[in-house]
């Protein structure tokens, strides 16, 4: 269903939500906010609109019919890299992680204020766009680190010379710690820098990224300095 008015240059949403409610009321606050909005309600629909419309973020409720919001995740991210804002009824981490571990960006616990999912769509557009220009500033760069590998140029992280898909949060968080190996940054710098939040309330949102992170490139590389943050670890010279 197309739920917006077409414009020239405007950021296109998908919201894939069961509930009518909930569905409309994201749609309204997003096409407030100067987003072009269309929404599905099932697994299928999502995947199909999200092929044939292309949008350029999908807010994406965990619990569907048809398949969940996961399957749609991996479907959706298989065909073309998209930012995911994921909805999760259920404040579990195990939730959370798997919703990370399928290509989502960022995820929100039910119920959630209108006004802070809008800031995180605007926040994930605005990373994406800063990573592209990143990319272009850096081409032909990369950070090595034994036998991590990390090519800023094509997005492309490598562990003993095999690929390993991360989600664009999940690159953001590498480089922003290999930039600076063994120093130990705190969660509140690594909001700052990978999900320009300005205050500490998505501490969670960190850790639940660095398990998700570990997962992928092993979880010996990234120590935890209990109360502080987290450090990338390198091999000894």
């Amino acid at each position: 269903m197309d739920s917006a008015q077409t414009t020239g240059a405007q950021r296109r949403v998908l919201v894939v939500e069961d509930d009518q409610t909930i569905g409309q009321a994201i749609t309204v606050r997003l096409q407030a906010e100067g987003f072009l909005v269309r929404t599905a309600g099932d697994g299928p629909t999502a995947v199909e609109t999200a092929r044939g419309w292309h949008p350029d973020l999908l807010v994406l409720d965990v619990m569907l019919p048809g398949f969940d919001g996961l399957e749609v995740c991996r479907r959706v991210q298989a065909e073309r890299p998209v930012p995911v804002l994921m909805l999760t009824a259920r404040d579990e981490e195990t939730d959370m992680l798997v919703g990370l571990g399928v290509g989502a960006d960022d995820y929100m616990t039910k119920p959630f204020s209108m006004r802070e999912l809008a800031a995180r769509v605007h926040v994930l557009l605005r990373r994406v766009e800063r990573a592209a220009s990143a990319a272009v500033g850096t081409r032909g760069a990369s950070i090595h680190l034994g036998d991590l590998e990390i090519d800023h140029a094509q997005r492309r992280v490598r562990v003993a010379g095999g690929d390993v898909h991360l989600t664009p949060t999940e690159f953001e968080l590498l480089v922003c710690l290999a930039q600076q190996p063994r120093a130990v940054l705190s969660r509140e710098q690594l909001l700052a820098e990978v999900w320009d939040w300005t205050d500490a309330s998505g501490t969670r949102t960190v850790d639940s990224h660095v398990k998700a992170l570990r997962r992928k490139i092993g979880a010996e590389r990234i120590r935890t300095v209990h109360g502080v943050g987290y450090a990338l670890e390198t091999p000894a010279p």
